[in-house]
């Protein structure tokens, strides 16, 4: 396996970003990895890796660049309070439109490495970043598969809410939705279902049962292996679909 950190120009600066892919059989396609919430630690790396090990270049950007932060650490101890109100501040100083500009960067610096396949592009955004996963297919063409991992903000009153992509792509969408789920209640989910067949999109909403938001990460407490293989058994499919 190949690994890089490398700061991407942006409009707003820099983000520093993990690149990984394999050392043989390239060109390969490019994944974009959005990072949930917590921000940027091994554990997202190990994902990354572990979605590089089967073919794709896959690149993780640190999304709070903007505010001179990368790694937050843990968000436990008797400051736990204060440590998640930071994080949710960093949280809420993101938009679409300036991921979407970040993209727009990193997808120009994957263009210019050899390294990376020309062809499709794949998204993930877990957490907070599952909007942003699906705003890349409806605003980048090469962007043929998008997956929102127990993503929040899925269905609201603005015109770039991902339940509307429907109508703006023709990428293969995937939602994969924790039952247990205070950020994205399982009340989103018949208007979500609904007004992306009512867009004719090629799309599946997957309720998990019986599991909690999080339960992908193996370093969360709600960690449930048997749901996190499923996610990872669907997004490999997924991608090996729409990228090749």
């Amino acid at each position: 396996m190949i690994e890089r950190q490398l700061n991407i120009a942006t409009r707003d600066g820099a983000t520093t970003t993990f690149i990984c892919h394999p050392e043989r059989g390239g060109p390969h396609p490019v994944i974009l990895f959005y990072m949930d919430a917590p921000a940027i630690r091994e554990e997202l790396r190990d994902m990354a890796r572990r979605l590089a090990s089967v073919g794709y270049y896959v690149m993780l950007p640190n999304l709070y660049y903007r505010s001179g932060v990368m790694e937050l650490g843990p968000m436990s101890g008797p400051d736990v309070e204060a440590l998640r109100a930071r994080m949710f501040g960093f949280m809420n100083s993101l938009t679409i439109p300036l991921i979407m500009s970040d993209t727009e960067a990193l997808l120009a610096h994957a263009g210019a490495d050899p390294a990376a396949s020309p062809g499709p592009v794949g998204a993930v955004g877990y957490c907070m970043s599952g909007q942003y996963a699906i705003n890349a297919a409806t605003h980048f063409p090469r962007v043929a598969a998008a997956a929102s991992i127990y993503g929040v903000r899925l269905v609201t009153d603005q015109p770039d809410s991902p339940h509307l992509a429907g109508g703006k792509t023709i990428a293969e969408l995937y939602f994969g939705c924790a039952e247990v789920d205070h950020w994205a209640p399982v009340e989103m989910l018949p208007p979500l279902r609904q007004a992306l067949a009512d867009g004719g999109a090629t799309a599946e909403v997957e309720l998990y049962p019986g599991v909690e938001h999080g339960f992908a990460f193996p370093q969360r407490p709600v960690y449930n292996r048997e749901a996190a293989e499923r996610h990872w058994e669907r997004l490999f499919a997924l991608f090996r679909r729409r990228l090749g």
